[in-house]
């Protein structure tokens, strides 16, 4: 019988900075996988429409799932993240959208073990 791989489809994150709302820190966060519907709904907004530039902001919204304590996560809420904390979101979206997960495969030159090693972006410790 076909063993079944299950596809991880929401990957956590923590924010390098941080966002602040209402006196509480938001660093902790997950992200969904995007999708081509998505992609469709973000070129179908007025404000990217309107200033191409603020697409990034608005498919994060769109993907993710939790910041914090928040559950809704808008583009104005993330206009107030630092840039240090968009590129690190920009970054990991990138890396699950394209490799399908937070790793990558790894190979020992001494031994030839291959294992999965989550790479650190900026921010992560």
């Amino acid at each position: 019988m076909a063993r079944k791989t299950a596809i991880a489809t929401e990957f956590a994150f923590t924010l390098p900075q941080g966002l602040i709302d209402s006196d509480r820190l938001h660093r902790q966060g997950k992200m969904r996988l995007a999708t081509a519907k998505d992609e469709l709904w973000v070129q179908a907004q007025p404000q990217v429409q309107n200033n191409p530039n603020y697409s990034p902001l608005v498919m994060l919204s769109c993907v993710i799932t939790r910041l914090g304590s928040l559950t809704s996560v808008t583009p104005e809420l993330l206009e107030g993240l630092v840039l240090r904390d968009i590129a690190y979101l920009r970054e990991f979206y990138n890396r699950i959208n394209q490799h399908g997960q937070a790793h990558v495969l790894a190979h020992c030159p001494q031994c030839n073990n291959q294992f999965k090693v989550e790479l650190a972006l900026s921010g992560e410790s």
